[in-house]
């Protein structure tokens, strides 16, 4: 189970700046086909917003490959 937890930490890291790449490319082609004021608001909004997230999924993916969820608590008494 260990080893499927690294392979999707993985996964995470490999897949968090392919979807940063494409939202950025996808904003940008929008924009251009309909550069009014509105598309650059909703564009730059979901930049902004989803960065964080993407960023986030990294991280988690990272933790998982270094092993951090390997042993994971089964009760409150285990938890520090």
């Amino acid at each position: 189970m260990n080893t499927i937890k690294k392979f999707a930490g993985l996964i995470w890291m490999i897949a968090a700046p392919v979807l940063i790449y494409v939202l950025i490319s996808t904003a940008m082609s929008e924009i251009q086909r309909h550069p009014v004021i509105d598309t650059k608001i909703q564009w730059g909004v979901f930049v902004v917003i989803f960065i964080p997230i993407a960023i986030g999924f990294f991280l988690f993916g990272w933790i998982a490959f270094k092993g951090g969820y390997s042993s994971l608590p089964e009760n409150s008494d285990e938890i520090k």
